[in-house]
């Protein structure tokens, strides 16, 4: 079964192309990573699937719904966790999840989220006094509230130091072990190979390469993933 499915996508800002004939497909239940350097694509690419921006041209459906036609509905069953998403600084973390779970029309039990992501101890804490590793932990508790079937997180754990990092990851071996579908977008080589089932190289508004990471690192020649990274997104090997 295919979560994603995305034909020839265009998307261009003035003059510029930010992605230029971009397709790819992601299974249900696969963790799929999207990686590339700054102005490679990729954030356009996900406003896309997420409904926040329209395409010039193409095809992209999530969960068998135009995101830019059916934004509210698809809303309903995707959980996002945008790379500068923020909350008011006095908010408390129960409070904010439960409001979250205000949004949705079948939403899991905030209170057994709380528990579930480690949250907690957190409960009367307000966001603005939560350490980087404990607001990464919040905002992945908020984009899974609603019980989605998708979740798209950009660039998760930057910011973080390795210790939250670590426990990060262990939040998202969790979610792949749940079967949730999930978007890994990462500048973390390290991050997209441990999580990773297959892996988009972008450069230049374009998927340069896709595969497993081991796919990748054979097709390159390379002796690790972050070489072979390096080695596509440069345009060494096609």
């Amino acid at each position: 079964m295919t979560a994603i499915e995305v034909e020839d996508l265009h998307k261009s800002y003035g003059g510029t192309r930010a992605v230029d004939g971009v397709s790819f497909t992601v299974a249900a239940g696969e963790t799929f990573g999207i990686v590339g350097h700054n102005g490679a694509g990729k954030t356009t690419t996900v406003q896309c699937l997420t409904g926040l921006r329209s395409p010039d041209s193409g095809s992209v459906r999530v969960l068998g719904l135009d995101p830019a036609a059916r934004r509210r509905r698809l809303a309903q069953r995707v959980g996002v966790q945008l790379q500068e998403s923020e909350l008011p600084d006095r908010l408390r973390v129960a409070e904010a999840l439960r409001l979250f779970a205000a949004f949705y029309d079948s939403p899991d039990d905030w209170r057994a989220v709380l528990e579930r992501w480690g949250l907690a101890p957190l409960r009367n804490k307000a966001f603005g006094d939560l350490s980087g590793g404990q607001k990464q932990r919040l905002q992945l508790a908020l984009a899974l509230v609603g019980r989605p079937e998708l979740v798209v997180l950009d660039e998760l754990t930057t910011g973080l130091d390795p210790v939250a990092r670590r426990e990060t990851w262990t939040l998202i071996g969790d979610l792949k072990a749940s079967g949730t579908t999930a978007v890994l977008v990462s500048h973390f080589m390290d991050e997209a190979e441990e999580l990773c089932d297959r892996v988009a190289v972008f450069g230049h508004g374009r998927i340069v390469a896709l595969g497993t990471p081991r796919e990748l690192v054979e097709r390159t020649g390379t002796g690790s993933f972050e070489q072979a990274y390096l080695a596509l997104a440069e345009g060494g090997v096609r």
